[in-house]
């Protein structure tokens, strides 16, 4: 945390990339207007101008544009475009909430350590889509959602936080998806506050918490500081 010239207290700057309706950009931006956030949400992108989210940012009065994907066959050339509308911005970290495209490996590295992503499952589980399908085909107990931060492995980097919740007879994707978002509009803001606190890190792929190496994710509770 830093603090201006002042003396008050200087808010982390964050930036949200979606594709969709951006449910957990919404509870991201509500959870920076509270009184002792530590910090603000300063601009959404998204690869598809269509985005329900982009209408609801802008409703929210955060800047919201977006930088269409359709026509662009190269990852790496329209990662250089997102890098430059983000670059504008100058943003301490950028939330994935969402977003549907797999980042180019010069994006990442150029982000690295300050690139978060939420992923509906309790990774390694499920990485990639349809994952309330698969854990239902699968007959599991439980499911659940994981914030990472992102490395060059797809859904694969190192995991922060995670929420469960218990898969009951008559689940279908719709139920189930619905209790895990719940879940996600509490875990997402919670590991975004510790990064923006420096209570936490990402240093070589690997997550660090109050000064020690998380050997596995931690667990969501109510209590949890």
């Amino acid at each position: 945390m830093t603090f201006s010239s002042s003396g008050l207290r200087k808010r982390v700057r964050i930036a949200i990339a979606i594709s969709g309706r951006g449910s957990n950009m919404r509870a991201l931006i509500q959870a920076s207007r509270a009184a002792d956030s530590n910090f603000e949400v300063t601009l959404v992108l998204s690869d598809k101008p269509e985005a329900g989210g982009l209408v609801t940012a802008r409703e929210m009065g955060i800047k919201a544009s977006a930088i269409p994907a359709a026509g662009i066959s190269d990852r790496e050339d329209y990662d250089r475009r997102l890098s430059q509308a983000l670059s504008a911005h100058a943003p301490d970290l950028v939330a994935l909430a969402g977003f549907m495209r797999i980042l180019s490996d010069g994006f990442v590295r150029e982000y690295a350590g300050r690139l978060l992503n939420i992923h509906p499952s309790l990774l390694p589980k499920y990485a990639g889509l349809h994952t309330h399908r698969r854990a239902l085909a699968a007959g599991d107990a439980e499911h659940g959602a994981t914030v990472h931060y992102v490395t060059q492995e797809l859904d694969g980097g190192p995991r922060i936080l995670q929420a469960r919740v218990p898969i009951v007879p008559g689940d279908d994707e719709a139920a189930l998806s619905a209790r895990v978002q719940q879940l996600e509009h509490k875990i997402y803001p919670q590991v975004v506050r510790w990064h923006c606190a420096g209570r936490l890190a990402c240093r070589d792929e690997q997550a660090w918490f109050d000064g020690r190496l998380l050997q596995a994710p931690l667990q969501w509770s109510d209590s949890i500081p």
